[in-house]
């Protein structure tokens, strides 16, 4: 299977769909990762923080899959944020994936408590891009308020910007934000996921009536819908499964399209309901994790 690609504001070039593997418990990522290489998948998105990348780099090691057809996305936990801290996590977060360059590595949040050390953690994404390290940078869960500050002193404009997005929590003034500035939205949970594994409100985007008619109509799952739309708005999604049949499936979403009445019905879902954290809760008081050695 081809998988369409969006390039990146240095002209890197990242496949559309990635597999994800947040809250994949370490005994199930290294089966998970496999399979999705199997079926097709090239971008796999993992974090310091899911305490999963020596799973994920099993998994790339045994594929057999050349490493320059493999797209590689890892995140720095705020616990390693600083200038030689964030220079650490990379050989980390490189000794445990078992990869020598990452392809995107990103600041997993926003520290708006302790920014100056959100800035330093950048400025050594910066050093690592500038050495060859890493392929592309990036930052996750930062809003325009924190990328305004980041802009002012920052060499160079992150790639990506992965945040929340899935039709009940929409972040239009984020998109449109990020979209100006040449930063790519790349959405996490982009079918709802964290509607119905976390009380945020909401009902299962997956039971959406909306989303459940549109999905009949093209013979499709509400899940493929889901991505469906966030691809034909430009994003890069990221959805994760353990389960064989929804990893393959979450993949077949090239071979329909969304009208614009569809699309506008979707967008007419929004909620404006965060599920994950607010960005101002994100603190080392309250997330506080420390990410070991490789």
């Amino acid at each position: 299977m081809s998988i369409p690609t969006l390039t990146l504001n240095n002209g890197v070039e990242i496949p559309a769909i990635g597999f994800g593997v947040f809250q994949s418990a370490p005994a199930e990522t290294t089966d998970a990762v496999a399979e999705a290489l199997r079926v097709g998948y090239r971008h796999i998105d993992t974090a310091a923080a899911y305490g999963n990348e020596r799973e994920v780099g099993t998994a790339v090691a045994a594929s057999g899959i050349a490493r320059d057809e493999l797209f590689i996305e890892t995140k720095v936990w705020i616990n390693d944020f600083g200038y030689d801290e964030t220079l650490h996590a990379f050989d980390k977060s490189a000794g445990k994936l078992g990869l020598e360059q990452i392809d995107l590595l990103i600041l997993h949040q926003a520290l708006p408590s302790a920014f100056t050390r959100t800035l330093e953690a950048y400025r050594a994404l910066e050093e690592l891009y500038a050495g060859g390290k890493v392929r592309a940078i990036g930052v996750s869960n930062f809003m325009p308020e924190h990328l305004d500050t980041l802009l002012t002193v920052a060499k160079v404009v992150p790639a990506v910007n992965q945040i929340e997005v899935h039709p009940y929590f929409q972040q239009k003034e984020l998109l449109a934000y990020d979209t100006e500035h040449g930063i790519l939205n790349q959405a996490w949970s982009p079918i709802g996921g964290i509607t119905f594994y976390r009380d945020s409100g909401h009902t299962n985007a997956l039971e959406d009536a909306t989303i459940v008619a549109i999905a009949e109509a093209h013979g499709k799952s509400p899940a493929q819908v889901m991505l469906r739309w966030g691809i034909q708005e430009g994003r890069s999604v990221i959805p994760k499964s353990v389960k064989p049949a929804r990893i393959a499936e979450n993949l077949d979403v090239f071979d329909f399209s969304l009208s614009s009445d569809e699309i506008a019905q979707i967008d007419a879902l929004d909620t404006g309901k965060r599920g994950g954290p607010e960005p101002e809760q994100v603190t080392l008081e309250t997330f506080s994790r420390e990410i070991p050695e490789a």
